[in-house]
């Protein structure tokens, strides 16, 4: 009885997900795009054919094998491949603190692809690793950054931020010199207010939830990144002319 018991469940939950998966585009948001070229199953691949070439150095923050194994060494096996970590292990060069990224290289040295994943998360100061790394970056090299919009608490107590597309393009715009290629997100989700939160919010749908942000930049000039202020900034060249809109939906 049991076996037949358990056996129906499982049908019960296909059918139930099967169902579910029918409504699952009602939860994605029109206007945050998904990314195409650099998306989560993609990037990989799109750098290796960017950046696997003699005589390019590519440096990839956050290199140390935590989850599985890193193939970036067989990717970048034409290039010069320097995988940099907070701490020591497997696939890692140069064990450092990014938000202080380019005082562990060479004064002059550069290189023409540096990039990360699930990393930024985990940074206290993102906008001084984006400093750091318009410092070692050549005028006509590439940047790419994944890292969360949505996800589940991990590694606490140093899980400090998540980003959309259009915070990713705010730490590496034109002001420091970049030139956004691609933006977007990555493995959308669907979600609810569970019953415990506040009694108007339970059970209440919530859209737009996307697990992954990317974003693929040029620099495109030099902005003397050694003397770069935030704080002397104009509002307008980190957004990019764009408004916060005059009305928003509730939300609750």
């Amino acid at each position: 009885m049991n076996r037949l018991l358990k056996h129906a469940l499982r049908k019960l939950r296909k059918l139930s997900l099967w169902v579910e998966s029918r409504f699952d585009e009602e939860y994605l948001v029109p206007d945050v795009p998904m990314a195409s070229t650099i998306s989560h199953q993609k990037w990989n691949h799109y750098l290796y054919g960017l950046g696997n070439k003699p005589g390019m150095r590519v440096l990839e923050i956050g290199s140390r094998e935590v989850t599985g194994q890193s193939y970036a060494r067989q990717g970048f096996a034409q290039a010069e491949y320097i995988g940099f970590d907070y701490y020591p292990g497997n696939n890692v060069d140069v064990v450092g603190d990014a938000h202080k990224l380019s005082s562990y290289f060479e004064p002059g040295e550069q290189f023409d692809l540096i990039y990360s994943s699930a990393c930024f998360e985990h940074f206290a100061m993102p906008w001084l690793v984006a400093v750091e790394i318009s410092k070692l970056l050549k005028c006509g090299g590439f940047v790419f950054v994944e890292t969360h919009f949505s996800f589940a608490s991990h590694e606490r107590p140093w899980h400090f931020f998540q980003f959309s597309d259009l915070a990713l393009k705010v730490l590496f715009s034109e002001a420091l010199g970049f030139e956004c290629l691609e933006a977007g997100m990555s493995n959308p989700m669907v979600g609810r207010f569970s019953s415990l939160a506040d009694d108007h919010l339970k059970n209440r749908p919530i859209n737009g939830l996307y697990c992954h942000s990317e974003y693929l930049g040029k620099k495109t000039k030099e902005m003397n990144a050694h003397n770069f202020d935030w704080a002397q900034l104009d509002l307008s060249r980190v957004v990019e002319g764009t408004k916060y809109p005059s009305r928003t939906p509730d939300l609750g």
